[in-house]
């Protein structure tokens, strides 16, 4: 008997989509947040050049796609951060399609930009000082506000895993918690003695029944702050405090990680407090301490000659 075999060309590149960011989230724990970036970037990709199969990749439609983003996109350039954000998520697709032995691009085809040493632009310490003393104290919303600044710079966390704390997520005895970040990763990070009274004296004012730990202070409708709400009001406390730069809460992760250095931290230890899946990240802050390099030179070199 002879058999006739079917070979069935490749399904529509919209249901590889689906797939792939269903893997991201059941599978890889990914937050709804990188699932939506990773769902913007490479529809981006697939509508400027012209993919409607996994087969349809290819260097040449990559190239022209690096081309199209290194040029101003309605009005304005995409940084080559952004551009790296889209080959990742490229990538990473890439990656699941030959996990599932999908025809198309190779990914280690995919070729990141080299980005540019980062200039951190690190507030000193007399104006971080004049921020966490901006809240007035004498209202329910100034003791959360003190609270989110002092838990900020006291655990260098993430805006997005501030906003997503309950208030059984904090042991104040203990001194730490856990907080789960990026990749769903599990780290821990420790409260300072100001960051542990500054979130006593809000929760001990507290009358509401809300679970988050940094909600509105509505009292009929309290509801868990929003990451936007935050950066207004970090903002907000940096004018009040006179401060001329912006300050986000990602500078406070900032001035996290530089404080530890400046008093003698090790890299590898500032990784892990960061939650850094690579060092490489956490050498951004190395410059900032570079200015006592000066002092080790003036200590100890040629202490021998005359």
């Amino acid at each position: 008997m002879r058999y006739t075999y079917i070979v069935r060309p490749p399904l529509h590149i919209q249901k590889y989509l689906r797939e792939f960011l269903e893997d991201l989230e059941l599978e890889r724990g990914r937050s709804l947040k990188t699932i939506e970036n990773y769902s913007h970037y490479l529809n981006r990709f697939f509508s400027h050049a012209g993919v409607s199969r996994p087969d349809d990749i290819s260097e040449e439609k990559v190239r022209s796609f690096r081309l199209w983003m290194g040029h101003a996109q309605n009005g304005k350039e995409l940084s080559t951060k952004t551009r790296n954000y889209h080959l990742i998520a490229l990538r990473q697709f890439l990656k699941y399609l030959a996990k599932r032995n999908v025809g198309s691009l190779a990914p280690e085809k995919i070729e990141l930009a080299r980005l540019r040493d980062r200039d951190i632009d690190i507030p000193p310490i007399e104006d971080l000082e004049r921020l966490l003393a901006a809240p007035k104290l004498h209202s329910l919303q100034g003791l959360r506000d003190r609270a989110i600044l002092e838990l900020l710079f006291s655990t260098g966390l993430r805006i997005s895993e501030l906003v997503a704390l309950s208030r059984d997520s904090i042991d104040l005895k203990r001194e730490e918690f856990s907080v789960r970040g990026k990749g769903g990763k599990i780290r821990l990070v420790f409260l300072s003695g100001q960051a542990k009274s500054a979130l006593k004296e809000y929760q001990d004012k507290r009358t509401d029944m809300e679970e988050a730990l940094f909600a509105g202070t509505q009292k009929k409708d309290p509801k868990r702050l929003s990451v936007r709400q935050v950066e207004r009001l970090v903002a907000r406390y940096a004018i009040a405090a006179g401060i001329g730069r912006k300050v986000t809460p990602h500078t406070l992760r900032h001035l996290f990680a530089t404080d530890l250095l400046m008093n003698g931290a090790d890299l590898r230890s500032v990784q892990a407090l960061l939650g850094h899946s690579s060092i490489t990240t956490t050498q951004i802050y190395t410059h900032v301490t570079d200015k006592q390099l000066r002092e080790v030179h003036k200590a100890f070199h040629s202490r021998r000659r005359k």
